[in-house]
């Protein structure tokens, strides 16, 4: 008979997180910092190629002077398309003015009642060294025990190591541990590799999820897979 849960693992963008649409908020940043009505088209192409540039790079952001860096030279990768005479100060700036990130409307409630049960609570994200900004801007931090980013512990899921870190925050094994993420892949393929149960957070209805791993559309059917109902 399985063990009982006693941990949840989270994963944070598209889990517990999103964003807004970022190359508006980016268009409106660049018209009040340097006076310049960049193109829809321009903006949406840069947003592109910052986001590329990003995620070969987010390993790179451990640590506040790392991300600091990450941040300037991920905001130089919009230049081409956006073809203005702007420093990278300026474009740095801008960056991160289009980057707003909220909690989806059942993540707070859902941590909550998963504190009742008295689980502990971890994320667990491929995320550079803001995650804990992140979570805190957003309302969530006071509600999780803890939270690893891939780019501090220098291992990203699917890899074991990062799951292994966040039990041991999480103080339990594998067997008494559940991960929650929307990435087939990186979240339910890795987190079975581990040796923990996996849920996947299908919040559009795809994709589909290997035999017998439970899928939700929310966060609020997940305090219910945990065996104590």
């Amino acid at each position: 008979m399985p063990q009982r849960i006693r941990a949840v693992l989270l994963d944070a963008l598209g889990t517990l997180l999103y964003f807004d649409p970022p190359a508006p908020l980016l268009r409106e940043a660049l018209r009040e910092r340097v006076g310049i009505e960049v193109p829809e088209a321009a903006a949406s192409a840069a947003i592109k190629a910052e986001i590329a540039y990003y995620r070969a790079h987010l390993h790179e952001g451990r640590d506040p002077a790392s991300l600091a860096d990450l941040r300037r030279r991920s905001a130089g990768a919009m230049r081409p398309a956006l073809g203005i005479d702007a420093s990278t100060d300026v474009l740095t700036e801008a960056l991160l003015a289009a980057l707003r990130f909220h909690p989806y409307p059942d993540a707070a409630p859902a941590l909550l009642a998963l504190r009742t049960l008295g689980l502990s609570i971890v994320v667990v994200s491929n995320w550079d060294h803001s995650l804990h900004e992140r979570l805190a801007e957003t309302g969530l931090a006071p509600l999780v025990d803890g939270a690893v980013a891939s780019a501090e512990l220098g291992h990203a899921k699917p890899d074991r190591a990062i799951f292994e870190h966040a039990l041991s925050l999480a103080g339990t094994d594998a067997a008494g541990a559940l991960h929650a993420g929307d990435r087939p892949e990186e979240d339910v393929a890795g987190a079975l590799a581990a040796g923990l149960r996996a849920v996947l957070v299908a919040r559009d209805g795809a994709p589909a999820a290997p035999r017998g791993v439970p899928v939700i559309r929310s966060l609020a059917g997940l305090p219910g897979l945990c065996g104590y109902a």
